[in-house]
């Protein structure tokens, strides 16, 4: 098979698509040795990525901007994606952009949050974010052979709200970086890292952590409610780590709370000792479409709170304290049980992520062109008799 990916989200270093998109091509590459691999890159401003681990592809690399192939692609839906690729067999679109094509499609769909949470979406650089998204999807529900979905729970999402047929969608679970697997003989070295990452941010003492982007959905304001209940049981520090997207109302919580430290972005280098350091790690998210932290936190040996809505329990399974995130009390109780059962919840947290694999996840998805080439050549048989 000739397959094509489209990997211009890795323009944008650092967002979980890009991370996705990363992994799942290099460990393509590496599993599959029978198939030749064509990869689409456009943007104007990102330079081409050249740290692809393998170098067994053919690199398509343009520099269009973002709303050229938007209006062309997403509104017009002219131009097929072969103009720029060359014949393909199967072509697995991005988290944004939906071009039309002559060989059968695949996309990947994260979560349906333009749908529930849309007004987390803010329009940036002449893009309507959830108007174009919303375009991309029903190109895709229209045209795709087959959709991979992130999770069960992502599935149900599609089914009810796009009205796409459960029989087009299977699911693949991501898994996280391999730099947050944490070897049990590390834990000197892991201790000496923390340590150092601790002075680096000025973090002074035992401390919970917190990741994710100061906006309504990551549910941080009601982290902060819920430990200013438990400072006078838990001597520790709220430690919060993400990029600012909404910080005024954060901001003036900080001011009622000296133990509240909000770091911004970290690096993906400094998370694994953040994650290893921390009493726990607590992610209340309303809405996920999978929830890699939960993985990176388990894998970091850092015992886990999440909320028992959306993907987060079916990521989770046994192995983290599951919370009502829309009460603060409950936010509060589940993170002090997962305290108290610090080293039970790290042992099943190991155990836990050892199911989900970025091999795993590519061998999958290798999988589901198979069947989408399949179908369409089975589909042209049919029709020829």
């Amino acid at each position: 098979m000739k397959i094509g990916i489209d990997i211009s989200q890795l323009a944008f270093p650092g967002t979980g698509v890009a991370n996705y998109t990363e992994n799942l091509v290099e460990n393509l590459l590496k599993v599959d040795k029978k198939n030749e691999y064509v990869l689409f890159f456009s943007s104007l401003r990102q330079p081409t990525p050249r740290d692809l681990k393998s170098k067994i592809y053919n690199l398509k690399s343009y520099k269009f901007p973002l709303l050229l192939l938007e209006f062309l692609w997403n509104r017009l839906h002219r131009v097929p994606i072969e103009t720029f690729a060359g014949r393909l067999d199967v072509f697995h679109t991005s988290d944004w952009l939906e071009p039309p094509a002559k060989c059968p499609k695949v996309t990947t769909i994260h979560d349906l949050a333009i749908f529930k949470y849309p007004e987390t979406f803010v329009p940036r650089g002449g893009h309507n974010i959830v108007a174009n998204l919303k375009r991309k999807l029903e190109w895709a529900k229209k045209e795709s052979k087959l959709v991979i979905a992130v999770s069960e729970s992502t599935k149900r999402d599609i089914v009810k709200i796009l009205g796409m047929p459960p029989e087009k969608i299977r699911v693949i679970y991501e898994a996280c970086d391999e730099i947050y697997n944490k070897p049990a003989s590390a834990e000197a070295t892991a201790r000496q890292a923390t340590e150092k990452i601790k002075k680096k941010y000025g973090i002074k003492g035992d401390y919970i952590l917190a990741v994710g982007t100061l906006e309504p959905r990551k549910n941080l304001k009601r982290v902060i409610e819920a430990f200013s209940l438990l400072t006078g049981f838990v001597p520790v520090t709220l430690v919060i780590a993400g990029k600012f997207g909404w910080g005024e109302d954060i901001e003036k919580l900080k001011i009622k709370n000296e133990k509240l430290k909000i770091l911004g972005l970290v690096s993906q280098e400094d998370l694994p000792s953040l994650y290893s350091g921390a009493q726990v790690f607590v992610y209340p998210s309303l809405y996920e479409g999978f929830g890699l932290p939960i993985l990176e936190a388990m894998a970091s040996g850092c015992p886990v709170v999440t909320s028992n809505v959306s993907s987060m329990p079916e990521v989770a399974g046994e192995a983290a304290v599951l919370v009502d995130p829309e009460n603060v009390e409950d936010i509060a109780r589940g993170t002090k049980e997962a305290i108290d059962r610090r080293d039970k919840l790290i042992k099943k947290g190991f155990e836990r992520v050892k199911e989900f694999s970025w091999e795993k996840t590519a061998r999958e998805t290798l999988k589901v062109y198979e069947e989408a080439c399949n179908t369409e050549t089975q589909n042209k048989k049919e029709t020829q008799r």
